[in-house]
């Protein structure tokens, strides 16, 4: 445990992002998974209102909306491979 009274703090606000990362990550995985799980079912509508929710959550996941969960390129790898699902 840190004496210094900065380093306290940094440990809490560390602490803090990690959680949101952590939420974000799980976020997006959940919002992939989703998709996959309705084109393997064969219903094309719930596959296109998933793929939109999805689009959503991993845009939520830049740096211009949130601290930066993705990067760009890693944003839309993930997108792309939901759309080619």
């Amino acid at each position: 445990m840190a004496n210094i009274k900065s380093a306290k703090k940094r440990i809490l606000t560390s602490n803090k992002k990690a959680e949101a990362n952590k939420a974000v990550k799980t976020g997006v995985k959940t919002a992939v998974k989703k998709v996959n799980a309705a084109v393997e079912s064969g219903d094309k509508a719930a596959a296109q209102e998933a793929l939109k929710a999805a689009s959503s959550t991993i845009n939520r996941a830049l740096p211009a909306r949130s601290p930066g969960f993705l990067r760009r390129s890693a944003s839309s790898h993930k997108f792309l491979q939901a759309l080619n699902q």
